[in-house]
């Protein structure tokens, strides 16, 4: 137990000069860890002889004092938190320097014993020269561990930066050897290690370079040699117009003055827009100046050319890409901008749009329009042929009759036995008075009595004719009542008339307000050079959605690959 120290002490200090003899000095060791540097001086061993606790540990199944102290160390530094990089690292490091490491935890434990720092970002290798005043051993060699500061409870924790130790120039004239110094065995891996570095570098750099000459910068070339030398120029021909709503009606609806004229016709901008964006659209442009036959000549590029026997979903793919059209719903203002190989073509197909934007605008509300006034017109035309027939029917009643005015007749009678039966009450006064006189004036007398007896049969005589006339089927009252009825459906019917014809004065009226007008605004003109393609800004373009497709793919890669690695 005593003597186990000092050979380990020995070992060490005969394999300084070299890592890779010091390596297989520890191997032979059976402990995992000891510590560089004892604590106390060489007779320490020989102090802790007398200790009775030391053969009572060894007696038994308990390790050893080194084997307990390597323990300790590797679970000081299991609670450190290293991640798996720095553990995978300690372990390459300690492979590189020959040392037996067990365990990724061991190879942290024996680097820290050769006062060696796995994580630290410079370089590894560093050499520093050693302390001054280190003792020498067998053949002038510097103590391998003199630098190294001392540890505590064989935890092998580091005081302070700790680097390798450096063989310092001998002084006296040694004969030469055929093995290289330390120093330059390390300075030549080191200049290995920067070379390996570098060559990585360089094939890194030349693999992005190439990744980005492949996928960004050849499609980029490729694109802008379509853009500048293949891509058959195309002219654009501009126009603008509105749809306005007929001035001086606006206020006809209840908020037709409060809304302005943009918003008003809004709905009809936008059937119209959608209208000339629609197949249908292309469908008539085709049948009357032919869409498909321009598109589908030779000399246009094969991107842009459609083929010899286009389908309507082709064709229409073609319109949309060059017949582009905004609304303003601010402004009420349409744009349309329609490019074509050829500039009067172009400036033929935009006039043809806007007919057809024009006749789509005056039947979006003829039919309502239409149906307004023919309701209207019926309804009037009904009513005044009503009012016509019970106009009829009563002038038949007053033919039909021996009077054309049985009430006149009725009213003359009334009126007449009415004046008769006055004069008779005034002569029978006057006959009685006469006839109150002791001796009368029998003339008066008599004539008094004649005058009353005529008076009464006159009216016995009209009695007898109104009672003619006021009864039976045919008498004038009955006539009367027929001709009263007839005047009142007659009085019903032209109010009948009346309401008709306001209601079909309102239906003129609304359909006039429903009428909307298109305003060219700027009209087509034929273009001088060509508008499309624009071939530095597509190109630039092109390079941005290429790069940002390279640049997502190798972030996805990258991202991947440090999941499954990690």
């Amino acid at each position: 137990m005593t003597t186990k120290p000092k050979a380990r002490k020995f070992r060490i200090k005969r394999s300084a000069p070299s890592l890779g003899s010091a390596a297989a000095a520890q191997t032979q060791d059976q402990q995992p860890a000891p510590a560089p540097r004892p604590a106390a001086p060489a007779p320490q061993p020989a102090a802790q002889a007398p200790q009775p606790p030391r053969p009572q540990a060894q007696t038994g199944e308990v390790a050893s004092a080194g084997q307990v102290a390597g323990e300790n160390t590797i679970d000081a530094i299991r609670q450190e938190g290293l991640t798996g990089r720095q553990l995978r690292m300690a372990r390459r490091v300690a492979q590189k320097h020959n040392l037996p490491a067990t365990s990724d935890f061991d190879a942290v434990r024996l680097l820290r014993d050769k006062g060696i720092d796995p994580f630290q970002r410079s370089n590894m290798l560093e050499l520093v020269v050693p302390q001054a005043g280190a003792e020498q051993h067998e053949g002038g060699a510097p103590d391998a561990f003199a630098s190294l500061p001392a540890t505590t409870g064989g935890a092998g924790a580091q005081q302070g930066k700790v680097q390798l130790p450096q063989t310092v120039p001998v002084k006296k004239q040694q004969l030469p050897s055929t093995e290289v110094s330390p120093a330059e065995r390390r300075a030549a891996e080191i200049r290995n290690i920067q070379r390996d570095i570098g060559r990585r570098r360089r094939k890194k750099t030349g693999l992005l370079l190439v990744r980005l000459a492949f996928f960004v910068m050849l499609p980029t070339f490729l694109a802008g040699y379509y853009f500048y030398s293949i891509a058959t120029p195309m002219y654009a021909t501009k126009s603008e117009f509105l749809i306005i709503q007929n001035e001086g009606s606006g206020g006809a609806g209840p908020l037709g003055g409060l809304l302005p004229t943009q918003f008003a016709t809004n709905a009809d901008s936008i059937a119209v827009q959608g209208f000339l964006q629609s197949k249908d659209a292309m469908l008539r442009l085709d049948r009357d100046v032919g869409f498909k036959s321009h598109f589908t000549q030779g000399w246009i590029d094969p991107i842009q050319r459609l083929s010899e026997e286009p389908t309507n979903e082709e064709a229409y793919k073609v319109y949309k890409k060059n017949v582009k059209i905004g609304y303003d719903p601010t402004e009420g203002m349409i744009r349309m901008e329609v490019a074509a190989a050829d500039p009067q073509v172009s400036a033929e197909f935009s006039r043809q749009l806007i007919d057809y934007a024009e006749e789509r605008v005056n039947n979006l509300s003829a039919q309502k329009r239409d149906d307004q006034m023919r309701d209207a017109r019926e309804g009037f035309e009904r009513a005044e042929g009503e009012r016509r027939a019970a106009q009829e029917d009563l002038v038949r009643l007053q033919i039909e009759g021996s009077t054309l005015d049985p009430e006149g007749v009725i009213a003359s009678l009334r009126t007449q036995i009415g004046q008769l039966e006055t004069q008779i009450i005034e002569k029978r006064i006057e006959l009685q008075s006469l006839l109150n006189n002791a001796r009368p004036n029998q003339s008066r007398v008599d004539g008094a009595r004649g005058t009353l007896q005529i008076l009464e049969d006159q009216l016995a005589i009209l009695n007898n004719k109104m009672t003619d006339v006021s009864k039976g089927e045919n008498s004038l009252a009955e006539l009367a009542a027929r001709i009263q009825i007839a005047q009142a459906d007659l009085a019903a019917r032209d109010m009948m008339l009346q309401s008709a014809l306001q209601q079909m004065e309102q239906a003129r009226v609304e359909a006039s307000r429903q009428v909307r007008y298109l305003t060219v605004a700027v009209e087509p003109i034929e273009s001088q050079e060509p508008s499309y393609p624009r071939a530095f800004e597509n190109t630039i373009l092109a390079f941005l959605v290429f790069a940002g497709i390279y640049l997502m793919i190798s972030l996805t890669a990258s991202i991947l690959r440090e999941q499954v690695t990690s």
